[in-house]
């Protein structure tokens, strides 16, 4: 997994785009610079980022516009605003369009940096199936939409390690000489709050296991081949859900 944040600036202030990138870089991030919309769309088009930090008020394209356009190219990137305006109209626009939150200006360096400390835990898909060529093309999807994927194709392996990280769980419910409903319980005694999303192509077969398996707090149940758009929703749902989540926090510790 990586664990250098890679965040994109954006804001018609060349001086505030400069300070916060020094601070990044001190912090230990990768930034990169935009001074208005349109570049940073450039800049997107040609280099991986992990997050967005955008300005609301800009020249020719807003903050929230901006999101609007960038979500049609790149639907998992998380976006978050900057303002000096604490009422301004269109921020509840863009939270409810999916970005992830506003931070007020003058920034509270801390509570930013918070953010980002937490975003670094915030992307790892853990994905368990018995088949390597499968784990393989869903992780190669997922990593394009910009998760982290960990994948362990033993069943009876020590999920620990890969769990210790993880946000979801992507769970194959057929597994070799063990069922995926086995695997759920030993995972749901040391991580109970974490999401699991349960795979299988034998829908009848595992109808019985998967029942019990949703009353052991599995989320739902996907059926191969799978619909990528619709796991791709779900996934960025929760991480929406999760980041919001972080925001509020690091805005309690202020």
């Amino acid at each position: 997994m990586k664990n250098r944040i890679k965040v994109l600036i954006v804001d018609d202030d060349q001086r505030m785009v400069s300070t916060l990138s020094d601070i990044l870089s001190v912090a230990g991030y990768y930034s990169a610079q935009a001074y208005s919309a349109k570049e940073a769309l450039k800049k997107i088009e040609e280099e991986e980022f992990d997050c967005v930090l955008t300005d609301v008020r800009m020249p020719e394209m807003d903050g929230v516009a901006f999101h609007k356009v960038l979500h049609q190219q790149k639907p998992g990137l998380p976006v978050v605003l900057m303002t000096a305006y604490a009422a301004d109209e269109i921020l509840q626009r863009g939270l409810d369009e999916g970005v992830i939150g506003v931070f007020a200006k003058p920034l509270d360096i801390s509570q930013m940096l918070g953010f980002f400390a937490a975003l670094t835990k915030h992307q790892m898909i853990a994905i368990v199936d018995n088949d390597p060529g499968f784990c393989k093309t869903l992780g190669d999807i997922l990593n394009k939409r910009g998760f982290f994927t960990e994948v362990e194709t033993d069943p009876h392996a020590d999920m620990k390690p890969i769990m210790s990280d993880a946000q979801v769980l992507l769970l194959d419910m057929k597994l070799n000489s063990i069922t995926g409903l086995d695997v759920l319980k030993r995972v749901k005694k040391y991580h109970p709050e974490l999401p699991v999303l349960l795979i299988t192509g034998y829908r009848v077969e595992m109808e019985e296991s998967i029942k019990i398996a949703m009353e052991n707090s599995a989320f739902t149940c996907l059926y191969k081949p799978l619909e990528v758009e619709h796991l791709l929703k779900l996934l960025e749902d929760f991480q929406l859900k999760r980041l919001r989540s972080a925001i509020r926090e690091s805005q309690v510790k202020r």
